[in-house]
């Protein structure tokens, strides 16, 4: 099930379109597009596992090139090119469906869990783990009820957890997190009820941009997290 490269290259072009509109909210994401640090990856469909080994690889080097090069607004964007038309809940569970299948696949090579997280979705110092780094993941898709999160196609994002630790020690990270939220009321007329700090909250709810409310329970377990 091959993308060709002319509709991957298409669909490239179109999620960067998207992040450089002038009201698309995440100054990140437009600073990791500036910087050429935004990756972009195109897999098949978010509903199947058929490119799963390939992205958890893509995942590994990217874990290993920011170690032996950090640098701040880094970016691993996988569009998916089957339109999948989901709603807000059948897209959130193709998401964990991902994040579970890359999960499996970074415990049974035996990579450890980044320490500096947990791997208790339940946790609010949770967060995912790739050869052995954190990641925060945002799913957008045509169907999101946030602007900010609707695309023509299903797409994940990976950023790298230590980028936010970093901005917290250099004193950036609420001056960027102010402005994102500023800009995202301006696009939505709303604030996103979803969006909390690290540390307050578990980030799992997060993830998928639908809001969930306290009853939720997250449909994901790390085989490496404590019994």
């Amino acid at each position: 099930m091959l993308v060709s490269r002319q509709e991957s290259e298409r669909l490239r072009q179109a999620f960067e379109n998207f992040i450089r509109a002038k009201d698309f909210p995440c100054v990140g994401a437009k600073s990791a597009l500036s910087r050429g640090t935004l990756r972009t990856l195109v897999g098949w469909s978010i509903e199947s596992g058929w490119d799963d080994l390939r992205l958890h690889d893509e995942l590994l080097d990217w874990s290993g090139e920011y170690r032996a090069d950090p640098g701040l607004f880094r970016s691993l964007a996988i569009i998916f090119a089957d339109p999948a038309a989901l709603d807000e809940a059948a897209f959130e569970q193709a998401l964990w469906a991902r994040l579970q299948s890359l999960a499996d696949k970074d415990a049974w090579l035996g990579l450890p869990y980044d320490e500096r997280v947990s791997a208790d979705p339940a946790n609010p110092h949770f967060s995912l783990s790739f050869g052995g780094e954190a990641f925060f993941a945002v799913g957008l898709h045509p169907r999101a009820s946030r602007p900010a999160r609707r695309f023509e196609r299903p797409v994940i994002v990976f950023n790298l957890h230590d980028q936010f630790e970093r901005l917290r020690a250099e004193g950036k990270y609420e001056t960027i997190r102010e402005t994102i939220l500023e800009r995202d009321v301006q696009l939505a007329g709303s604030v996103n009820p979803m969006l909390a700090r690290h540390g307050e909250t578990s980030e799992a709810g997060q993830y998928s941009g639908r809001a969930v409310d306290e009853d939720w329970e997250c449909p994901f377990h790390d085989p490496r997290a404590a019994a």
